[in-house]
């Protein structure tokens, strides 16, 4: 049956496919003779990206019988005790979130054809018989059947050499595809919703067979996904390549933040990049500078290849000494510019610990008297958001290490978010969620004075190659994760932006956690329903998207997306685009990859599926979560016991979330906000909106007037002979063909005048047993919408000399 979806053996996958590579038939389908009554078997491999979606089609329509499989990378049909009508052209359409493409068959059942021309009949052997079944077997198209004797058009195939282009920033990109179909093909190209006009630094080279996108000087920005919309008469298809432009990364986000340990020893910390310029970061480069010294202006590597984002620097720091500290990231292209330097630090004053926890809430009370650095040092710079900025402060009288929240707060609108994230947080007062020590006015900004949280990203650290990652751990961290929403959903209070980098670690060395960001968090009353549209894609409910009312229960689908990613990597409703993840999240489409969560309980697997239920009703809450039997297992487990889990797939998913995060810290999904002035079952834009749009398009470029590429010639034939005229015509719409001699139309008459019209444009008129009378100028005139083509040429009948003999 059609729609077969199914994961192609591990073997095969990691022999032939890589990440975005679109489906492609390394052994296509052949051509099938078989008796009627027999089996029809067809087979082919196919190779691409997990999972492949396999589709089969017979003379254009759907197959709805037969036995259809696809295992080990062999897609396979079968057929039993075919008859007659089983004949035709049979296709196997393989497509995944890359791009599609397809191979096709002719099927030739013995004794379901007879083939005739004229008054001769032929006898065809085997190998014949297929070759004539190829071109004169039935075929269906939009007009329906088309007679025998017609030639079966082509299938709109795509041949694409390369589906994944690399090149580096400057150079030239050729991106191609090769296609074959039925005359006239047109085709364009689409990126970033967008059909790709020729200038500038694009030029596309196109033609009958193929076309090529040229991008002379890429830049980052041409980097994504192009898609090739073709359309020939009968039908369209698409293809998608993927283009990566890379370069240097750019630095890390921000300065070294620096931990003093003791007189010789520090720990570093640090932000990655915000773009990996294309390619993955393969580490960091440390450098010191000795202040003071004689040569203070030197810069020296401490690591030449860290691979984490900290550092503990235990040797070559003198006591006394006084350094500032710089990171340079790597990728496969080169170097980065240094990040920005860190404070100057001193080693014989060791800083206070900052695993430094507060020994008593402090409900704020925005300060509207005096100005934040009456009270603090504001240092480097630590991170960007959509707010504002984030910076590191020292208090002036105790030394301690904060955080400052700065809110650009020029709008009214702006300062009342501010004031409400503020208000909100003296109801969270709890150990898991990061504490406001303090608040001030400086109009027209307003800034939050935060605890100071040291240890980075929860998964920045799993991935550091000296911390163990295991299933046990991640009991620990989804229990502290909901202990801390437990709280405040005791409170009332949602989150409404949970994801992983808003889950940090307390220190360096430690395993406990804090929730940060309550940017977006709101008090629920259940007299008065609220609606939000904002959050992360990836992570968001399927009820904030649909426009729906939101509960507790929106925090618990975010809190089941953490725990998916955190065991296995993958992102449950990634999609290639925000529009198809936001589609999937609704859809509440996801499943267990086989391969990611090999090692993976059951248990495990049925806390997340508790969690990703589309029915908010059906949603475990803090406390059933908290109670559920996984936690419960691996509570008294012993550590050194539980199996390592693979990082790689985590590494991948931060290098992808970095990306993401160039210029943004919150997607807001402005898209969707047309859904607040319609009802919630308004739905989401299609996936392939823009390619019905580029088919519009294309459906006007082959718009032509008829145009004859084979004219007529003149004949002379014997009397009671055949006569036969050929020629060619072009066109679109398919141009209205008749017939005329001597300017009069011809009408078809069984037995003496027969025309025929073929796929290709071929028109045939025969005359059987012509007689003198018939002699004169025959005409082929085609019309269309767009104008009108003729083609004549002489018949003359000669007598037929008697036999003397």
């Amino acid at each position: 049956s059609s729609g077969h979806l199914v994961k192609a053996d591990e073997a095969t996958a990691s022999d032939h496919t890589g990440w975005g590579d679109a489906p492609r038939f390394l052994k296509p389908l052949q051509d099938c003779l078989v008796d009627e009554g027999s089996d029809i078997t067809l087979r082919g491999v196919i190779t691409g990206r997990q999972p492949i979606r396999v589709s089969w089609f017979h003379n254009g329509e759907v197959v709805l019988y037969g036995k259809s499989s696809f295992t080990d990378g062999e897609v396979k049909l079968v057929i039993m005790e075919c008859l007659p009508e089983d004949a035709g052209a049979y296709t196997c359409v393989a497509e995944n979130s890359a791009g599609k493409t397809s191979s096709s068959s002719a099927v030739c059942v013995k004794g379901s054809i007879h083939t005739h021309t004229h008054t001769h009949t032929h006898t065809l052997t085997e190998r014949s018989l297929l070759s004539h079944f190829r071109e004169e077997v039935f075929c269906v198209s939009e007009g329906g059947l088309t007679p025998v004797g017609a030639v079966c058009p082509v299938v709109l195939q795509v041949f694409c050499p390369r589906d994944q282009v690399e090149v580096r920033v400057g150079q030239s990109a050729h991106l191609r595809c090769e296609f074959k179909g039925s005359y006239p093909i047109v085709s364009c190209w689409i990126h970033n919703r967008k059909e790709v006009l020729e200038g500038c630094r694009y030029s596309i080279e196109s033609c009958s067979d193929r076309s090529t996108l040229v991008i002379s000087d890429a830049q980052p920005e041409d980097s994504g996904y192009y898609t090739l919309v073709i359309r020939d008469r009968n039908s369209s298809t698409q293809h998608t390549l993927t283009l990566s432009v890379t370069e240097r990364p750019q630095p890390p986000v921000s300065c070294p933040v620096v931990c003093i340990l003791s007189h010789e020893a520090v720990v570093l910390s640090w932000s990655g990049p915000c773009y990996d310029g294309g390619s993955a970061v393969t580490g960091y480069v440390v450098e010191v500078q000795s202040v003071g010294s004689d040569h203070s202006d030197h810069w020296t590597e401490l690591s030449a290849h860290c691979r984490s984002t900290s550092l503990r620097v235990s040797s070559g720091l003198q006591p006394q000494g006084q350094y500032r500290f710089r990171v340079r990231a790597c990728n496969a292209v080169g170097v980065s510019e240094p990040s920005q330097e860190s404070q100057v630090i001193k080693m014989d004053s060791p800083g206070k610990s900052h695993e430094e926890k507060i020994e008593e809430f402090v409900t704020v009370t925005i300060d509207d008297v005096h100005k934040v650095t009456d009270h603090y040092n504001v240092l480097e710079k630590l991170g960007v958001g959509k707010f504002g900025q984030v910076f590191r402060l020292t208090h002036k009288e105790t030394g301690r290490i904060c955080a400052g929240k700065f809110y650009k707060g020029r709008r009214a609108k702006e300062r009342e978010a501010a004031k409400k994230e503020i208000e909100l947080m003296n109801f969270l007062h709890h150990p898991k969620l990061v504490q406001c020590l303090a608040a001030y006015d400086n109009k027209p900004e307003i800034v939050m004075v935060m605890e100071f949280i040291a240890g980075g990203e929860l998964f920045e650290r799993i991935v550091d190659d000296n911390f163990e990652h295991t299933e046990p751990s991640s009991v620990g961290y989804m229990c502290q994760i909901l202990q801390g929403i437990q709280y405040m959903h005791q409170q009332n209070i949602i989150h409404l932006d949970l994801k992983p980098e808003n889950i940090v670690c307390v220190d360096k060395t430690g395993i406990q956690i804090k929730i940060i960001d309550f940017g977006l968090a709101a008090k629920l009353d259940p007299s008065n329903p609220v609606k939000v549209m904002h959050g992360t894609p990836e992570f968001v409910a399927p009820e904030v998207i649909n426009y729906e009312p939101i509960y507790l229960a929106t925090d618990m689908w975010s809190i089941g997306v953490i725990c998916y990613i955190l065991l296995s990597g993958e992102s449950p409703f990634l999609g290639d685009s925000d529009t198809e993840t936001l589609a999937l999240v609704t859809a509440a489409q996801w499943e267990f990859d086989e391969e990611s969560f090999e090692d993976i309980t059951d248990q495990a697997k049925d806390f997340i599926s508790s969690l990703l239920h589309k029915d908010v009703r059906r949603r475990m809450s803090c406390e059933e979560a908290l109670a559920h039997s996984w936690m419960a297992t691996f509570k008294s487990a012993d550590p050194s016991t539980a199996k390592n889990l693979s990082k790689d797939k985590i590494k991948k998913f931060l290098a992808r979330q970095k990306w993401k995060k160039t210029g943004k810290a919150v997607l807001a999904l402005k898209r969707m906000a047309m859904l607040s002035k319609t009802d919630s079952s308004a739905s989401l834009p299609s996936p392939v909106d823009d390619t019905e749009q580029a088919l519009k398009t294309l459906e006007k470029k082959m718009q032509s007037k008829p145009d004859f590429t084979k004219t007529l010639f003149d004949l002379s034939v014997i009397e009671e002979s055949t006569a036969e005229f050929f020629c060619q015509v072009t066109g679109y719409p398919d141009p209205e063909v008749v017939w005329l001699r001597d300017g009069v139309v011809l009408e078809e008459k069984e037995g003496s005048v027969q025309v025929e019209y073929e796929e290709d444009g071929t028109c045939v008129l025969t005359l059987e047993s012509v007689s003198m009378r018939q002699s004169g100028t025959y005409s082929c005139r085609a019309n269309n919408v767009h104008g009108e083509a003729l083609c004549s040429a002489k018949l003359t009948v000669v007598e037929q000399e008697e036999d003397t003999d």
